[in-house]
């Protein structure tokens, strides 16, 4: 299981078309504070019908959008 799982439930029991997530938001959705290591793990959102469309360091967000056909 990876660590990053809760938030891939989060945006697929949601099942919103589009998601901006605050670091903070993310924080607290999973427990602790994301780090360089999600750019590995940002590619299991696809296995939960999602993509990382953004990351915004300046802004501290992260903008994930639902794959077409899910």
């Amino acid at each position: 299981m990876s660590k990053y799982e809760p938030l891939w439930k989060y945006l697929s029991t949601n099942n919103k078309e589009n998601y901006d997530l605050s670091f903070e938001e993310i924080k607290e959705i999973l427990g602790f504070e994301i780090d360089h290591a999600f750019l590995t793990y940002k590619k299991e959102a696809q296995n939960y019908g999602y993509v990382v469309e953004k990351i915004s360091l300046k802004g501290k967000r992260i903008f994930f959008n639902k794959v077409m056909g899910n």
